[in-house]
C-alpha cells in the first residue's frame, strides 16, 4: 500500500484531507438539525422531515447537471463555487431563527453538495491511476469518516441542539478548505480545467441520453435509491425517534454518539472489508450491504434500548461499507470515456433515497405514532429491500459486459 500511497497526486492528497474537515463541519450541525428544529423551534415531525429532505431533493435534480458542467466548464471551477458557496450557506444557518429559512437554507446546502460530490470525485478519478483509484476512493471514504468521528462530539460539547455558534465555525471551516484548494490549483494549472476533446462536450440531452440507454447503470442506479433510502434513515428517521420516545432520555446526546461509534467502525471495518468485497463483482457487495442495513432498521424499531441501538448501529456500519465503498470504483468502471463527471453526476438521482427517508419516516411516526416503533422500522426496513431486484438484474449485466469486454480484447488482441 505504502508505494500507492506515494503515487497519489497532491491535489488528492488536498481534497482527501480538506474532506476530513469539511465532513467534521457538517457532522457537527447537520444531524442535529431534525433534533433542533424539533427542540427549539417547535417543529412537528413532518415539518422537521420536508426541511431535512429538501437538501436531498435539490441534490437528485442538481447533481447530474453540476457532474455535467464540470465536463463541460472544468472541475475547479464548480469545485470553487460549491466550496465558498457552502461557507455561506452555513453563516445563513447561524442567522436563521424561521423554520423556513432553514428550509430555504438547506436547500442551499444541497445545491452546494450536489455541485462537489460529484465533481471532486470524477477529478480524483481523473488524475489518478486506474490501479489506484479503489486506493483513493476508499481514502477520501474514510476521510469522511474521520471527519464524522469528531464532528458529532465536537457539536454536542458546543451544544449543538440549543444553539446556532456551530454554523459558524462550519462555515469557517469551509471557507480555510476553499481558499487552500485555490492555492493548490495555482501550482498545478494544467489540472482541471476544460477538456480539449470535442467528443466529451456533448450537450445535455446528449449525456442524459448516453447514461439513460446504459442498461448496467440504471438498473444499479435503480437498487442504489432504495440503499439510500435505507441509510438516509439513520440521520433522519431515528434521531426524530430518539428525540420523541419516551423510552430514551437525553436523545442528542445519545444520537452523537450513536453518529461517532458509526464513524469508529467505519475506520476499523473498511479496509479489511474492502479487501473481501475486492473478490467480487461491484454489485455484490451492494447487494450484501442493503441486506444489512434493512436488518439493522427492524433491530432499531424491534429493540428500542440503547445497547440494543448500539448493536444496530454496528450492523447497520457494516451494511454501509459493503453498499459505499465499492460504488465509486462501479461507477468508474461503467461510466464511457469522457464522461466520468457526467455519469458521476447521474448516479446522483440516488439521493432520492435520501428525499424520501426523512419525508416517509416523520410521516410514519406521526401518523402511527412513536409507540408503534416495530411497525414503523418494519415498513421502513421493507422499503430498503426493496433494491435487492434491480440489483440483481444490475449484476447480472455487468456480468455480461464484462464477459463482453473481455471477448473482444481477446479478438483484438
Amino acid at each position: 500500500m505504502f508505494p500507492q500511497l506515494k503515487q497519489i497526486h497532491p491535489l488528492s492528497w488536498t481534497i482527501i484531507i480538506g474532506t476530513i474537515f469539511g465532513r467534521m463541519a457538517t457532522s457537527m450541525s447537520i444531524p442535529f438539525l431534525s433534533i433542533y428544529l424539533i427542540g427549539k423551534l417547535s417543529a412537528t415531525p413532518s415539518q422537521a422531515g420536508i426541511v431535512v429532505a429538501v437538501s436531498s431533493l435539490i441534490g437528485v435534480f442538481a447533481s447530474f447537471y453540476g457532474g455535467y458542467i464540470s465536463d463541460v466548464i472544468g472541475r475547479k471551477k464548480v469545485l470553487f463555487i460549491s466550496i465558498f458557496g457552502w461557507a455561506i450557506v452555513f453563516v445563513g444557518f447561524a442567522l436563521a431563527d424561521r423554520i423556513w429559512l432553514f428550509f430555504v437554507f438547506n436547500a442551499l446546502n444541497g445545491l452546494c453538495r450536489a455541485m462537489f460530490e460529484p465533481t471532486s470525485r470524477a477529478l480524483l478519478a481523473d488524475i489518478t491511476a486506474k490501479e489506484n483509484r479503489l486506493l483513493v476512493f476508499n481514502l477520501r471514504y474514510a476521510a469522511i469518516n474521520l471527519g464524522v468521528v469528531a464532528g458529532p462530539i465536537i457539536g454536542l460539547q458546543m451544544g449543538v441542539a440549543d444553539s446556532a455558534h456551530v454554523f459558524y465555525i462550519a462555515g469557517l471551516v469551509y471557507f480555510c478548505y476553499g481558499l487552500i484548494l485555490l492555492m493548490q490549483f495555482r501550482r498545478h494549472t494544467h489540472i482541471g480545467g476544460v477538456k480539449s476533446q470535442a467528443e466529451e462536450r456533448l450537450t445535455l440531452s446528449e449525456a442524459l441520453r448516453v447514461t439513460g440507454k446504459d442498461r448496467t447503470f440504471i438498473f444499479v442506479l435503480m437498487g442504489t435509491i432504495f440503499c439510500v433510502l435505507g441509510y438516509g434513515h439513520f440521520n433522519s428517521t431515528l434521531p426524530q425517534y430518539m428525540e420523541l420516545s419516551a423510552v430514551i432520555q437525553d436523545s442528542a446526546t445519545w444520537f452523537g454518539y450513536m453518529i461517532s461509534l458509526n464513524a469508529i467502525t467505519v475506520l476499523i471495518i473498511q479496509f479489511p472489508l474492502v479487501r473481501l468485497a475486492s473478490r467480487f463483482s461491484p454489485v455484490v457487495p451492494l447487494i450484501a450491504g442493503n441486506v444489512c442495513v434493512a436488518s439493522s432498521l427492524l433491530l432499531f424499531g424491534s429493540f428500542p434500548y440503547l445497547w440494543t441501538m448500539f448493536l444496530a448501529v454496528i450492523l447497520f456500519t457494516i451494511g454501509e461499507v459493503l453498499m459505499f465503498t465499492m460504488t465509486d470504483l462501479l461507477i468508474d468502471r461503467i461510466a464511457k470515456p469522457g464522461l466520468r463527471g457526467t455519469y458521476f453526476g447521474m448516479f446522483g438521482f440516488n439521493n432520492l433515497g435520501n428525499v424520501l427517508a426523512p419525508l416517509l419516516g416523520g410521516f410514519l411516526l406521526e401518523g402511527l405514532g412513536v409507540d408503534r416503533s416495530v411497525q414503523i422500522f418494519a415498513i421502513i426496513a421493507l422499503t430498503t429491500a426493496f433494491g435487492l431486484p434491480f440489483l440483481f438484474i444490475g449484476h447480472r449485466c455487468l456480468s455480461g459486459k464484462t464477459a463482453q469486454d473481455a471477448g473482444q480484447d481477446s479478438l483484438t488482441g
